[in-house]
């Protein structure tokens, strides 16, 4: 029996309280930004915290792209969003795939070397991006793919993580599950469709929302394999659009910002019930 006590109780939820406060409020500054003038933001020190009238047009020369009131030129959000959705939507769908069959072989299948084969691939988690991504660039360049959808996503796709969670659930499921299957007749990519398939959607969701955040958030390695400005993510184009020592239009940037939390966050939004059950749901 839990015991309820009024004190720990106010104390639970004051904490909670101070944590979505202090992780909602750099969130508001952008929304507020977004809505005013870059005149508005440059001579208001601090910054209003009041929304201003200036969101239409903020957001329109964002999205869409065109001249400032300043004068700038601000290139278009919405070819780099698509960019950063096609290939956060390959990186997962990929990651997942290929994780879901390589698990799929080294648990149910009977091969020489089938354990070093599996920490083989596990080792590659205490290899950075960083520390590989120079031959992983030369590759990717000697084979002629800079600026395109391959260069961006073939070189994430592959995940030791994903590969090891998905192993350690099929390794729960029964055997018995296993030899009914073989005594109905079925194939071994039978059984993966028909049954791992099915009992692995939570897991799926789970590693699908957390896959598409890190695709999408990509920014080190599209600011190697792109050069060409139809090929850069929306997380280049705000860097882009801070300009150093020139003028910085920021309430664009902060739009652009906005705009570019907004898929991630539906996604989450969406598939948070199966997020949550992916994470903790134990039931088989």
């Amino acid at each position: 029996m839990i015991e309820r006590r009024p004190g720990l109780t106010l104390i639970s939820h004051l904490v909670l309280l101070l944590g979505v406060l202090i992780v909602a409020f750099p969130v508001y500054i952008t929304l507020v930004a977004s809505t005013q003038s870059s005149t508005e933001i440059a001579q208001s020190i601090p910054m209003s915290l009041v929304p201003g009238s200036n969101m239409i047009e903020t957001y329109r020369v964002a999205l869409f792209g065109g001249e400032t009131a300043a004068g700038s030129h601000i290139a278009p959000a919405w070819p780099m969003m698509w960019v950063s959705l096609i290939s956060a939507l390959v990186i997962t769908i990929g990651k997942i795939t290929i994780s879901m069959l390589s698990a799929f072989a080294i648990v149910y299948f009977r091969f020489p070397f089938r354990g070093l084969v599996f920490w083989m691939i596990f080792v590659t988690l205490m290899l950075p991006v960083e520390v590989r991504i120079g031959p992983t660039y030369e590759v990717i360049a000697s084979l002629g793919m800079l600026n395109t959808y391959a260069g961006l996503t073939i070189p994430l796709i592959a995940s030791a993580t994903a590969t090891f969670l998905f192993r350690q659930f099929f390794l729960t499921v029964p055997d018995e599950l296993v030899e009914a299957a073989r005594m109905d007749g079925a194939g071994p990519m039978r059984f993966f469709w028909d049954v791992l398939l099915p009992l692995s959607r939570t897991s799926m969701a789970a590693l699908f929302v957390i896959q598409f955040i890190y695709g999408w958030n990509q920014y080190l390695w599209p600011l190697l394999v792109t050069t060409d400005e139809n090929m850069y993510p929306v997380v280049m184009g705000i860097k882009r659009l801070i300009s150093g020592d020139a003028y910085t239009e920021w309430n664009v940037v902060m739009a652009t910002a906005v705009l570019a939390m907004l898929p991630p966050a539906i996604v989450v939004i969406l598939m948070q019930k199966w997020f949550v059950k992916g994470l903790v749901d134990t039931e088989k």
